[in-house]
């Protein structure tokens, strides 16, 4: 018998591809809007797909050693969103913030917001970008949106990938070192 599973690479682009991904189940998108929950569920966001709401060339793969840490992998994927334009739908009050800027490259402080229960990273606040909140892609519900809105534009502090993961050039996207990608 054929399998007739769906993947992120075999899902039809034109409509959104929500898998179980998580403790919560009524992620969802449209044309303007999508929604983002943490992995247990007690966490969900909203955030927008266009600009101005999703800040053009805000969408980035990042090696940099914070990303490494923070994300426990090899690179943090990452979109960002004018703060104006992010809604919490549940969960605000679920959220536990860390600052530190003994790390970051600019010493500016970064003030990341995870869910308490889970664990989940669900964005980060940078003093050098006021009125913007940098969120995860792999938060994001609608799996499609990785392939097509938030495909990244940017990968940023490419001397600092691992050596093994080839980078994202031959998909097109502008690889720069250090963040200054503007």
């Amino acid at each position: 018998m054929a399998s007739t599973s769906v993947s992120v690479s075999t899902a039809d682009k034109s409509k959104p591809y929500i898998p179980t991904s998580g403790l919560r189940s009524d992620g969802w998108s449209n044309e303007s809007e999508a929604t983002a929950t943490c992995f247990c569920g007690a966490i969900q966001l909203i955030f927008p797909l266009k600009a101005p709401g999703l800040v053009p060339g805000g969408v980035h793969i990042c090696n940099c050693t914070d990303c490494h840490k923070i994300h426990s992998s090899m690179f943090g994927s990452n979109f960002t969103v004018l703060d104006s334009h992010l809604k919490h739908v549940c969960g605000e009050s679920d959220l536990k913030q860390f600052t530190e800027k003994t790390t970051t490259t600019t010493g500016n402080a970064m003030t990341n917001f995870f869910c308490t229960t889970c664990g989940s990273l669900m964005y980060r606040r940078g003093s050098g970008f006021p009125g913007m909140s940098i969120l995860r892609i792999g938060t994001v519900d609608d799996f499609n949106l990785m392939e097509t809105v938030l495909k990244p534009d940017v990968e940023q502090f490419v001397e600092d990938r691992v050596n093994w993961l080839p980078g994202t050039g031959a998909a097109g996207v502008k690889q720069v070192v250090g963040f200054n990608y503007k």
